[in-house]
């Protein structure tokens, strides 16, 4: 985003009239909470939260051989996933630093819709555009101007979903689907995803039809949940942040977030059997190099926040926190991740909380539930 005026979602006067604390969030003007973060990340769990995560970008990707082009430089096999489903990536840079992780949607065998992160769209719009084929065989459109995305997720987002849009509209997880007829009249399409580790969706629609969406949703039922609850909910499943987790050398001069996917430790979006860009700083590793773990607190203490270094029992610092706040499905157990080296699950370690204060831990394999 420039570093002009912040952008309101067209659910910003949706968010006023809820009372939500709104805040700055890469040039959005976005809900913090509206009640606490505590009991909408309860809500989520137990019922069905409502996001409002149109700050996200919307991309599409169309022509003859879309998916063999986007399977060069991701990550991800592509090829392999098949017209309807969703799946996960990285991009990686030319020296195999990751620029940005996006969930897309294979729409047909020459059509591909992407959701780069908020932060990131201008910067993955000139990544992408630097790598379209020269013959124009591929092409790039920017949808996130006039498309808004409301995330429903939850045990019972399928319930609200069907009662709101219809039975026609339930798309599986990590499915894809246009929206077809429904009571609200609206268009757009739905897919099974989302950021916090329940069942539910991500639905894409016209701006002026998010408000009508989003009324119907909380009125059949599901909780708003601000960007507080949305990151405690993604760090319980040790779901990375763009931003905190890594971040791009050329945004970023922080040299403890420039990693690849295998530094991530991401159990999936990695395929190593193809070539893609960045995949020699990716095959290089050797099982000693510092990876993406997670930590539970074994004790009371201060909560591990990131920028904490992690030490060893014998007191050697093997690792930096770059996420960590208390667990509210854990009664508020303090959990983070962080890049460690020399661990598994299991190990015993030490937060550095302060000079004078340390706080053991035990590594951890997300989901921590």
């Amino acid at each position: 985003m420039s570093d002009g005026a912040p952008v309101r979602t067209a659910l910003y006067d949706d968010h006023v009239s809820l009372n939500a604390n709104i805040v700055d969030f890469h040039g959005f003007e976005l809900p913090i909470w509206y009640s606490n973060i505590s009991e909408e990340h309860l809500a989520c769990r137990s019922n069905a939260g409502l996001f409002d995560v149109s700050h996200m970008g919307s991309f599409r990707f169309k022509g003859v051989g879309v998916k063999e082009w986007l399977e060069s430089i991701a990550t991800q096999k592509c090829t392999s996933i098949s017209a309807g489903r969703c799946a996960y990536t990285h991009f990686l840079n030319h020296e195999g630093f990751l620029i940005d992780d996006m969930i897309f949607a294979v729409v047909s065998e020459e059509e591909v819709l992407g959701v780069p992160n908020a932060s990131m769209i201008p910067v993955m719009w000139e990544w992408f555009n630097s790598l379209l084929p020269d013959d124009g065989s591929i092409s790039l459109e920017d949808l996130s101007p006039e498309t808004s995305i409301l995330a429903l997720q939850g045990p019972n987002a399928k319930q609200l979903c069907e009662s709101v849009l219809g039975e026609s509209n339930h798309v599986g997880r990590f499915k894809w689907s246009l929206i077809g007829e429904n009571p609200l009249g609206i268009s757009g399409w739905i897919q099974g995803t989302g950021y916090t580790g329940e069942a539910g969706y991500e639905i894409f629609v016209p701006n002026q039809d998010a408000s009508t969406l989003w009324r119907a949703l909380i009125q059949a039922g599901a909780t708003p949940i601000g960007l507080g609850a949305r990151d405690t909910l993604r760090l319980e499943k040790g779901f990375l942040l763009s931003g905190v987790d890594f971040a791009p050398p050329s945004l970023d001069d922080n040299e403890i977030l420039h990693r690849d996917s295998w530094e991530t430790n991401v159990p999936f979006g990695l395929d190593i059997e193809h070539e893609f860009v960045g995949r020699e700083r990716v095959v290089s590793h050797s099982e000693d190099d510092a990876r993406l773990w997670g930590v539970r607190q074994l004790e009371r203490g201060p909560l591990p926040r990131g920028g904490k270094e992690v030490e060893d029992m014998n007191g050697n610092v093997i690792g930096i926190l770059t996420s960590g706040a208390p667990a509210p499905s854990m009664d508020r157990t303090g959990i983070g991740l962080g890049y460690i080296s020399g661990v598994q699950p299991g190990d015993e370690v030490m937060i550095v909380a302060s000079p004078r204060k340390k706080v053991r831990a035990i590594i951890a394999r997300p989901p921590f539930v």
